[in-house]
């Protein structure tokens, strides 16, 4: 298993400490990118590559995901 404590996660600047919804992103060795809710650090967590968090955040971006 991946040791994830030494990763520096990061919060977007429009997300509040209030909590709500929020996640949190780390790059990784290699080009790997960590996503987790920033309400539960120490559950799981979703790894993906560069360019599909590069087609995750231009669909959010574009209102793709919106529920």
């Amino acid at each position: 298993m991946r040791d994830f404590a030494a990763p520096q996660w990061r919060k977007s600047s429009h997300s509040s400490d209030e909590g709500g919804e929020c996640v949190e992103v780390a790059a990784l060795s290699g080009m790997t990118i960590a996503i987790r809710d920033s309400k539960n650090p120490e559950g799981s967590r979703l790894l993906v590559c560069h360019t599909e968090f590069r087609g995750l955040l231009a669909q959010v971006k574009a209102g793709d995901l919106d529920v």
